[in-house]
């Protein structure tokens, strides 16, 4: 199918808006404003989701835009991704791991993106420089797996995922290749209708393991037709594993958050991370948890799950690498260990910060 073609028919414009929301003409400019900056592009499909009776709707919230965004505080780059960046679209934080941002376009902008400042290539900038990030990969022979990202790496046109998965299983210490992509969640036509995309993950899986790593954040994005997207991706021989995000007004309640889990470990996704939402210029102020709330609300729903469920950390991902919150002790201090470092000095280390009852970050 042509992804282009579909998404024409995607929500852009505050105008378009005016069928289900009724917004004043104040509303609009200002809508307008922050779209000059922050683009929106919502999928038939993922508009379906929302309950424009419910003024606080979570499908809503998280790709409808708010007046928030116009909040200038936070940071544009939380993780250190330019001090990364090795060759122009690749990132090379962890020894073991390449990200390659693959192209700059998403089905949907998701309003709580880290990535606001859109920092993918074209399909023609990825092309002048895909050689180059080959021979980086066949150099560092530490490097053991590749995500493929974006934007969103399921975006891009077959041909352009065969290219990379043909050029990656030949290399002889890559021991698996990842997919970062919400498609299965806001777009999963995309993958159903294609039947050439199941035809390329069984062929190149049975050289190197796939992996789709994808972000579900909320119980109702747990459709029929996600669940049949994810029956396609297994059918096909990759493992689907789920990176949620803890957002104010989303999952931020034990109920919510532990449905979501037990709803997506029950369809098949392995529950790989919870993460805390990053400070991020035009999120932070909308979306962000506090870390003593946040670490109450995941181990609730923790307890809410079978062991399957409970796969999974929750983290920070800092400029120094991921960090997960363990818990609390007294109280204005909080445990932590660094998951995954940069630095070999960090690799497991545990340390113990005062935090205030508001702060929703370290550094």
């Amino acid at each position: 199918m042509n992804n282009t073609e579909s998404l024409k028919k995607n929500i852009t414009k505050a105008e378009d808006l005016n069928l289900y929301m009724n917004l004043t003409k104040d509303e609009e400019i200002k809508m307008n404003e922050i779209l000059e900056k922050y683009p929106m592009s919502i999928t038939p499909y993922y508009l379906s989701l929302i309950d424009f009776n419910d003024q606080n709707d979570p499908i809503k919230k998280m790709c409808i835009p708010s007046i928030e965004e116009i909040d200038l505080s936070g940071s544009f780059d939380t993780s250190g991704e330019a001090d990364n960046t090795v060759i122009t679209g690749m990132q090379h934080k962890y020894e073991q791991t390449v990200i390659v941002l693959s192209t700059n376009h998403c089905a949907m902008y998701c309003r709580h993106c880290f990535r606001k400042r859109l920092v993918g290539l074209s399909d023609e900038e990825i092309a002048t420089h895909f050689e180059e990030m080959l021979e980086y990969i066949k150099k560092h022979e530490k490097i053991s797996n590749a995500l493929i990202s974006g934007g969103d790496s399921f975006l891009n046109s077959n041909t352009k995922i065969k290219k990379f998965l043909a050029a990656l299983c030949d290399i002889p210490h890559i021991d698996l290749i990842r997919f970062g992509t919400r498609i299965p969640v806001v777009y999963p036509e995309r993958i159903t209708r294609d039947n050439e995309l199941k035809e390329i993950l069984s062929k190149y899986g049975q050289k190197k393991q796939i992996y789709v790593v994808t972000q579900f954040n909320h119980p109702r994005e747990v459709t029929k037709e996600v669940t049949e997207a994810i029956k396609y991706l297994r059918d096909a021989g990759v493992i689907v594993k789920n990176q949620t995000v803890l957002l104010r007004g989303v999952n931020d309640s034990i109920e919510i958050l532990g449905e979501l889990l037990k709803n997506i470990t029950a369809i098949g996704i392995v529950p790989y991370y919870v993460f805390q939402c990053r400070p991020v210029t035009g999120v932070k102020n909308q979306f962000q948890v506090p870390l003593k709330e946040g670490i109450d609300i995941v181990e609730g729903a923790k307890s809410l799950q079978n062991g399957q469920g409970k796969c999974f950390k929750y983290c920070l991902s800092t400029t120094k690498g991921k960090i997960e919150v363990i818990g609390k002790t007294k109280d204005n201090e909080m445990v932590f260990k660094f998951h995954q470092a940069k630095y070999k000095e960090d690799r497991g280390r545990i340390f113990i910060e005062k935090v205030t009852d508001n702060q929703t970050w370290i550094y």
